[in-house]
């Protein structure tokens, strides 16, 4: 038991280190689309390192981290401990807290500014092919492996893609609503690009078949919230018209479905 308890140490320290990470890329990666230096969000002077890990507030305009900062830290380190004592059958421990990592960084962008960026599509795309190789080759060989991985890619960029498509219906009708209504049209998309690629990417990760069911877990889930959403808007007295032309993030979505098949279903 004290062995455990000491072992923890290594996955709360790396923890730590990875809540920093996604908070670092959500904090720099969509206001300056460079890796530089971390600054306040609001007087923009730049933090030391020391402070930015250590949460501190801003020593220039004495304004604290959101409380979005420390809900990542604690979410991280909890999240790597559990998976540490309980890994993903799937990947195993050093793939899987890489995964989280990446799911959290995904979802946290997605929350706060509705993007999905290329340079994390293109990190997770890498992380999702070694992903899906590994859980595909251990039966049939390496190259079945990256076959099936590819080709969850392929399956899942192409549905979501269709998606897109037939979106872009609703995107035009819901421009039309804003311009009648005496509003700019906001450029927000029913379904975007970067939705398109996320699937892409979790199809690279899962390969063919285990992407269907991720796949459709994802739509059940934005389904069933979106509802919830609307109904709650309603609720406020808002228009019915207004209700539905509410974007919605659905990247974060699917990355809980991914979490769930990844991380708890087996």
């Amino acid at each position: 038991m004290v062995w455990m308890n000491i072992s923890l140490i290594v996955p709360i320290l790396l923890g730590w280190l990875g809540g920093a990470f996604v908070n670092y890329i959500a904090d720099v990666l969509p206001r300056t689309r460079i890796l530089g230096r971390p600054d306040c969000l609001h007087c923009e002077s730049p933090f030391s390192w020391a402070d930015y890990l250590t949460l501190r507030a801003c020593r220039s305009c004495g304004k604290r981290r959101p409380i979005r900062a420390w809900l990542v830290q604690i979410l991280t380190v909890a999240s790597f401990a559990y998976f540490w004592l309980f890994p993903s059958k799937l990947v195993g421990i050093p793939l899987g807290l890489i995964i989280l990592v990446y799911f959290g960084v995904v979802t946290v962008i997605d929350l706060e500014h509705r993007l999905i960026l290329h340079p994390t599509s293109i990190a997770g795309a890498v992380i999702g092919l070694i992903s899906g190789t590994l859980i595909h080759s251990r039966e049939n060989g390496l190259l079945i492996g990256v076959g099936k991985s590819l080709l969850g890619g392929l399956f899942g960029y192409g549905v979501m893609f269709i998606f897109h498509y037939f979106a872009r219906y609703f995107t035009r009708r819901r421009a039309r609503k804003l311009q009648e209504a005496g509003k700019e049209d906001d450029g927000e998309d029913a379904l975007g690009d970067a939705d398109v690629i996320l699937l892409g990417v979790l199809g690279l990760m899962f390969g063919w078949p285990l992407i269907w069911d991720v796949l459709l877990l994802g739509i059940v889930l934005g389904g069933v919230f979106s509802i919830l959403i609307v109904i709650v808007q309603l609720l406020q007295r808002r228009s019915a018209s207004e209700a539905l032309m509410t974007p919605i993030p659905y990247g974060p979505y699917f990355i809980a479905s991914a979490f769930y098949f990844l991380f708890l279903f087996l």
